[in-house]
């Protein structure tokens, strides 16, 4: 049973333009593994609903969250300062099946997909692990922390660094050997990257974003369409919330 926390906020900074990084002291770290996520709560009395942010580190005493300002709630919480007080959910979802990993890895995160894949890359331990990453132009928010775990490539849509184009633009120019595919990103990107996987051959896990009310499965206002039938609902739909965020990509229809 999932609860609630109050947490503690001990850092907050800008990494680049509307990206933040926040810093929470909470028991929802402990239990927390890559892929997952938390309800972070506004204080704000006209904001009702939480917000669920995707865990980018968790040490086992403070949660790690980057996340891009996109709404009241989450401009809230870019002012917040060492001491606030921030009540929260989780974790919350199924996660990355780190057991899944072997053979040559490769972690694709697009934009503010990128943060998820840290804790990742420091769990899954396999023959080669390598992140790519993509972004708008030069502005690379965790990249440096990404190198301290795994080999890093870039693309950015300007060509400013690395290879110019996508993540897949990536794959194909580098020849990047693989076996196992790890990704959270843009919608678009995920159905290339099933798209992908599905001519070579490659398992795929992805980690989808939708809007989310409750975070625990209880307002189904975060479904997605999948290729099987629920056995309870006897439709082709499950939550993201709760079966998900993380999907074996031949597994929904997206």
């Amino acid at each position: 049973m999932k609860t609630y926390e109050q947490g503690r906020v001990t850092d907050c900074n800008r990494l680049s333009d509307g990206i933040y990084d926040l810093y929470i002291e909470t028991d929802a770290a402990k239990a927390a593994v890559p892929g997952q996520f938390v309800m972070v709560y506004p204080r704000g009395k006209d904001l009702l609903l939480p917000r669920p942010i995707s865990i980018c580190e968790a040490d086992g005493k403070v949660l790690r969250l980057v996340y891009r300002v996109a709404g009241k709630g989450t401009l809230e919480f870019s002012g917040y300062t060492k001491g606030t007080e921030v009540r929260v959910l989780g974790p919350l979802g199924n996660g990355f099946p780190v057991n899944e990993a072997e053979g040559n890895v490769v972690l694709m995160g697009g934009g503010i997909g990128i943060p998820p894949l840290l804790q990742l890359s420091k769990a899954v331990k396999a023959k080669s692990v390598t992140m790519v990453a993509g972004y708008r132009d030069d502005r690379l928010f965790l990249k440096e922390d990404f190198d301290r775990y795994v080999r890093t490539e870039i693309a950015t849509e300007d060509g400013s660094v690395g290879v110019k184009g996508n993540v897949l633009d990536v794959m194909r120019e580098k020849n990047l050997p693989c076996d196992v595919i790890f990704a959270c990103g843009p919608m678009p990107m995920l159905r290339a990257i099933k798209k992908f996987a599905e001519e070579k051959g490659i398992k795929a896990y992805i980690s989808l974003e939708e809007r989310m009310a409750c975070g625990v499965g209880a307002c189904l206002g975060c479904v997605c369409k999948t290729v099987k039938k629920d056995a309870h609902s006897h439709v082709n739909n499950a939550r993201v919330c709760t079966e998900g965020p993380v999907f074996l990509s031949s597994e929904v229809d997206i």
